[in-house]
This record gives structure tokens, sequence and C-alpha cells, in this order.
């Protein structure tokens, strides 16, 4: 690795591993979510009253964020599958483009969420 001069692309490429392995976990978030709305009042109490900590809204808001960022950086890698974005100003476009859109998109998505449930 020290034979490579880092670059965005680069970090990037190793970020959309990361965060697809992340999502495995996030998704496992998700389904006890699920199954505890599948189980009854108390059940989803539990996951909630998770959920409601700082801890818990820090490994959703982690879940958005990777969702997101591994998505657009998914679309990135799909318009290279094509054939497209190669040159070395369309390779920085779309990688700060899936950089700054996974972040901004997570932050309005939080938005909305707060904005619609209150900050519940």
């Amino acid at each position: 690795m020290q034979t490579y001069r880092w670059t965005l692309t680069m970090m990037l490429s190793i970020v959309h591993r990361a965060t697809g392995i992340a999502l495995y976990f996030g998704t496992l978030l998700l389904a006890w979510w699920l199954i505890a709305v599948a189980s009854g009042p108390t059940a989803y109490a539990h996951v909630q009253a998770f959920t409601g900590s700082f801890i818990g809204r820090l490994m959703v808001f982690g879940y958005t964020w990777a969702l997101l960022h591994h998505l657009l950086s998914g679309i990135r890698h799909f318009f290279w599958d094509l054939g497209y974005g190669f040159k070395a100003n369309e390779r920085e476009a779309l990688t700060w483009g899936a950089l700054i859109g996974g972040i901004s998109l997570t932050v309005l998505v939080w938005i909305i969420a707060y904005a619609i449930g209150g900050g519940r």
C-alpha cells in the first residue's frame, strides 16, 4: 500500500466495502425492530428504548449514512461498469458526489424524520 499515492477514489472504494459490511449489522437492528413490531407493545417498547438512547440513535444515524453512501457509491460503480466516468476529472466528480451526497442525504433524511416525527 505504500507504493500507491492515496486518492479519494481509492479511499471511498474502501469505504464502500466497509459500508457494505456495516449494512449487514444494521440490518440486524432493522430485523429486531420489525420482529418487535410483530411481537407486540412490550417488545416494541424495548426496541424504542434502545433506539431512543444516544447510542441507539448514533447507530441508526450511522446505518442511514451507510445505506445512502453505499447506494450512491454503487451508482458510481454502475457508471463505471457501463464504461463512463474514467477520466480523472470525472472520477473525482463522481467520488465527491458520492461522498457529499451521502452526507447531505443523511442529514436531509434526519431533518425530515424529526420534522414529521417531532423528534420521537
